[in-house]
C-alpha cells in the first residue's frame, strides 16, 4: 500500500503516448516478456510444458467450450482479419508435440507413474528439468537422439538453472546427456519410453486433427507454417527449422485428390486432408466463412465435441444459450442470428475420456436441416440433427458444407 503513490504517478505516465515513459516502456517490455518469461522461466516451470508457449501461461490449464465460443465470438466481431497459427518458427515445441504432451492430462496418474519409474532409473541432479526432458521424450518419440541431444542442451542453459550459456556446467551437462544415451541404449527403458509414446499416440492424433481444424475453419487468417501439413514432432529451434520434404507432401496430396481416403496413422496424411480440404473450401466459398455461431450438442458425450457454423451474418446476435453445448439454439429458429448456412466445424476433445466412457452413445449435432458433405469423407448427410456416431466414425473430425458447395474443395 505505501507504493500506491508511485504505482499511480507511473502508470499515468505509462498511459500518456506523448511521454518519454510511455514511449519507451514499450520497447523494454517485450523484450523483458521474451527473454526472462519465454525463455528463461518456462524452461523452469516444468508442471505441464504443452502449456509453457509463446503467447500462452504455463498457468491457464484449458479452455471450456463455452468460454472458446465467445472468444471466437468476439473475434469475429474485432479481428476478423488477424492471423491464427499452432507453430511458427518461435515456438518452443511443435503442434503435434503439444497435442499428444495434452493426452498427459487425461491419464495423471499413469503418467506420475511412468515419470517417477523413469527418473529413478536415470536420475539426473535437477529433477524439475528432468521432468521437462521426459516430457518432452514422450511428446517427440521416436525422436532422433542428436536432435533430442541438442535440444537438452539449449533448453538447460536458458533455464540457467543448473547451467548456462554465461557459465556451463559440464559436470550437470554430462550427467544429462547420459540420460539420454540411456533412453536409446538401455533396453528396458527404451522398450518402456517407445511403449508409452504409442499408447498415447493416437489419442495424440485425435487432438491434432482437432486442433487444427478448429485453427483453420475459426475466424481469422490461417497461417500454417512450413512441414506442419504432416505431423510435426519439431522443438525449438532450430529445430523447427531443419528442411521441409514438400516433395513428399505433393504426393501425398496428388493421392488424395485422385481419391485415396487416409488411415489416421503414421503417414500424417489425414492432417494433409484436413489442411487442404479446409483451406481450399475457405479460398472457393468464403462466403461459408462469414459469421460465427455455436453448433449445440445433446447427449452423454456432449462435453467431448466443439462444432461452430460460420455461416453469413443475417443480423448478428449470439446465441450465448447455445454455447456450452445445451442451449436454445434449435432448426427452425433464427440460427442464433445468421441467415445462411455456412460451413461447420466439428471436433472431438479429450478423445481418451470418450472412449473410457463409451464413446459418443447416441450423442447428436443440431443443424438447421440442410443437406450437407463431409468434405474430408465426401459423406451426405440431411436432416436436423447428426449422430456423432455415425459422423465421426472415419476421423475424429468433421467439416460440414452445404451441398453445392463442396464440389472446388473435394
Amino acid at each position: 500500500p505505501d507504493l500506491a503513490p508511485a504505482l499511480d504517478a507511473v502508470t499515468r505516465r505509462l498511459r500518456d503516448p506523448d511521454d518519454e515513459l510511455g514511449q519507451r516502456f514499450p520497447q523494454l517490455s517485450g523484450a523483458v516478456m521474451a527473454k526472462g518469461v519465454e525463455d528463461t522461466a518456462y524452461y523452469r516451470w516444468s508442471r505441464f510444458v504443452a502449456l509453457n508457449e509463446v503467447g500462452g501461461s504455463p498457468a491457464h490449464f484449458g479452455t471450456p467450450p463455452a468460454e472458446f465460443h465467445r472468444n471466437a465470438h468476439a473475434r469475429q466481431v474485432r479481428w476478423p482479419a488477424a492471423m491464427t497459427t499452432l507453430s511458427t518458427h518461435d515456438t518452443k515445441r511443435g503442434e503435434d508435440v503439444r497435442a499428444r504432451l495434452a493426452v498427459l492430462s487425461e491419464l495423471p496418474a499413469r503418467w506420475a507413474e511412468r515419470v517417477s519409474r523413469w527418473t529413478a532409473l536415470a536420475p539426473l541432479p535437477d529433477p524439475t528439468f528432468a521432468h521437462l526432458l521426459w516430457q518432452t521424450a514422450v511428446g517427440a518419440w521416436p525422436i532422433e537422439r542428436e536432435r533430442l541431444h541438442a535440444y537438452a542442451e539449449k533448453a538447460a542453459r536458458e533455464a540457467s538453472v543448473a547451467t548456462s550459456w554465461a557459465d556451463p556446467d559440464l559436470g550437470f551437462e554430462r550427467a544429462m546427456h547420459a540420460v539420454i544415451d540411456r533412453m536409446y541404449d538401455e533396453p528396458e527403458l527404451y522398450a518402456e519410453l517407445t511403449a508409452f509414446a504409442a499408447e498415447i499416440t493416437p489419442a495424440g492424433w485425435s487432438n491434432s486433427l482437432g486442433q487444427k481444424l478448429v485453427q483453420l475453419a475459426m475466424p481469422g487468417v490461417p497461417d500454417t507454417y512450413q512441414g506442419t501439413e504432416l505431423w510435426d514432432n519439431s522443438l525449438v529451434d532450430p529445430d523447427n527449422r531443419r528442411p521441409v520434404d514438400f516433395g513428399v507432401r505433393r504426393e501425398l496430396l496428388a493421392r488424395l485428390d485422385a481419391g485415396a481416403r487416409p488411415a489416421v496413422n503414421a503417414s500424417g496424411a489425414a492432417k494433409l486432408l484436413v489442411v487442404s480440404r479446409t483451406l481450399r473450401l475457405r479460398r472457393d466459398h468464403p462466403e461459408l466463412f462469414a459469421g460465427y455461431r455455436p453448433v449445440p450438442a445433446r447427449g452423454p458425450a456432449a462435453a467431448h465435441v466443439v462444432a461452430f457454423d460460420r455461416g453469413g451474418p443475417g443480423g448478428g446476435r449470439f446465441d450465448r444459450a447455445g454455447a456450452g453445448g445445451g442451449g436454445s439454439d434449435r432448426p427452425g429458429s433464427d440460427r442464433g442470428g445468421f441467415g445462411r448456412a455456412g460451413a461447420v466445424a466439428v471436433a472431438t476433445r479429450l478423445p481418451l475420456r470418450l472412449a473410457r466412457d463409451g464413446g459418443w452413445r447416441g450423442t447428436r449435432l443440431s443443424l438447421a436441416g440442410n443437406s450437407v458433405t463431409d468434405v474430408f469423407t465426401g459423406r451426405v448427410y440431411s436432416g436436423s440433427e447428426l449422430l456423432l456416431d455415425d459422423l465421426l466414425d472415419t476421423f475424429p473430425v468433421a467439416l460440414l458444407a452445404p451441398i453445392d458447395s463442396v464440389e472446388a474443395a473435394a
